[in-house]
């Protein structure tokens, strides 16, 4: 973990994808909670647009559990973010999803500067935890179905 926020080189940020990373909410009151709303680790994931770089917690707005980026980027096109589960479509540097089933929603922002070459992470409501996303237990066979029986 980086005391300064660093995350990574900027020439390590994907043109096409998107670069995942996992994220700590500062408050101390949300960090002894379970909900993955406020207090867990949570994943986020940054992209580059045409002023450097941006970032956006990796779960979509339609069902908040489903990820964006499952741990090999997320599919991308003409400089959208697509969930692969709903096919809704997220503008990659304002997070707005202009098509799908969350259609008006926005990505919550996790704000990211470039300094020296390096993206940090610069928002005051998050620290840095580490690079990819959050590791599960291979055991867990608990359903992560979207379907209700």
């Amino acid at each position: 973990m980086s005391a300064d926020g660093e995350i990574t080189p900027v020439s390590d940020v994907p043109a096409d994808t998107t670069l995942l990373f996992r994220v700590r909410p500062t408050d101390a009151a949300a960090r002894n909670t379970t909900d993955r709303e406020s207090g867990e680790i949570r994943e986020a994931i940054m992209v580059r647009d045409d002023e450097g770089v941006v970032g956006w917690l990796n779960y979509c707005q339609h069902f908040r559990h489903i990820k964006l980026d499952k741990g090999s980027g997320a599919e991308m096109r003409n400089g959208e973010i697509i969930c692969t589960n709903h096919g809704a479509y997220f503008e990659a540097d304002t997070g707005y999803c202009n098509f799908g089933p969350c259609e008006g929603a926005v990505l919550s922002e996790v704000d990211l500067a470039i300094e020296d070459g390096v993206v940090r992470l610069v928002d005051d409501d998050y620290e840095f935890v580490g690079r990819g996303g959050i590791e599960t237990d291979p055991t867990d066979l608990a359903s992560k179905s979207n379907r209700e029986f």
